[in-house]
């Protein structure tokens, strides 16, 4: 892989969306295979890993990585969307009347697996049309519950009639309707205002660097990761240069008693030869990566 074969830690800021982002890197950067490994919504900043060249083919490999963020919560108001740019409802009665207490109380509920119904407004699709257009056309679908994990919840802080909290959830956790959820329990409702991602698996917004400094290549340079160094989330081995030869061509190579099973980040040499997958004792090439 070359230079340019990197996953890029970025910060995105409030406003453009994270295919916009994508666009910005591309021209920044000068190359066409750029992509991500999960969308912000476009009033959302916070970590946007991209994966750039040959990168953008282990995309699919973070996807299922635990993900924190910071977030805002208004009390007292739901929206459509359930989040800012939404039309919003009446004020409900009774949020300048809520404790601490009995905000921390009604969060306990959401920890852990917990069922999340999605909300109206999102890109997942239903018959093949995205829900955000059903909704824009009027129309409502009643969607199933789907079980998600909540790591960790926390109350940052009460601002009446805010409440700013921080979550740490699976993939395919929507933050809004999770805000939305805790303004139900309380009786209030509640929609989203802000929301910074600031994790992805052990990836930080610390490593992020900011779209401008996607002009200058010595920033660039140093935030870099190595297709090896991002996928530190999978278990490592080691082959020889005959393992390599063998995968290069799909071949199986005998795998480690310590093999797990899942998938495995295969390199030589300190460089990533193939993402693999351990079955009947062998290495079963999925995605090869040499030159």
């Amino acid at each position: 892989m070359t230079r340019l074969d990197i996953v890029l830690p970025l910060d995105k800021p409030e406003g453009p969306t994270s295919h916009d982002v994508v666009a910005m890197a591309r021209k920044a950067l000068g190359i066409r295979k750029v992509g991500h490994t999960g969308t912000l919504d476009p009033f959302a900043s916070g970590l946007l890993l991209l994966c750039i060249g040959k990168a953008t083919r282990l995309a699919e490999y973070f996807t299922g990585l635990a993900k924190s963020y910071d977030a805002v919560a208004r009390l007292g108001i739901t929206t459509d969307t359930e989040d800012r740019d939404g039309e919003p409802g009446e004020e409900r009665p009774g949020w300048a009347d809520l404790k601490r207490d009995a905000v921390v109380t009604a969060m306990q509920a959401f920890k852990g697996d917990i069922d999340q119904v999605p909300p109206q407004f999102s890109a997942k699709k239903v018959d093949g049309v995205a829900m955000h257009r059903r909704a824009r056309r009027g129309e409502h679908v009643d969607l199933a519950a789907r079980q998600i994990t909540v790591h960790e919840l926390e109350l940052r802080s009460l601002d009446l009639p805010f409440m700013e909290f921080r979550v740490c959830c699976s993939t395919g956790t929507y933050v809004r309707s999770l805000a939305r959820d805790i303004g139900e329990a309380l009786g209030v409702g509640a929609h989203l205002t802000g929301l910074r991602r600031t994790s992805i698996g052990s990836h930080t917004l610390e490593q992020a660097i900011t779209p401008s400094q996607l002009e200058d290549p010595e920033v660039v340079s140093r935030a870099a990761l190595s297709p090896l160094e991002a996928l530190g989330h999978l278990p490592a081995v080691v082959v020889d240069e005959q393992g390599r030869d063998r995968l290069a061509f799909g071949q199986t190579v005998d795998a480690p008693e310590t093999a797990d099973g899942g998938h495995v980040a295969v390199e030589y040499d300190g460089r990533l030869v193939a993402i693999a997958r351990v079955r009947d004792g062998a290495l079963r090439p999925e995605k090869v990566f040499l030159p």
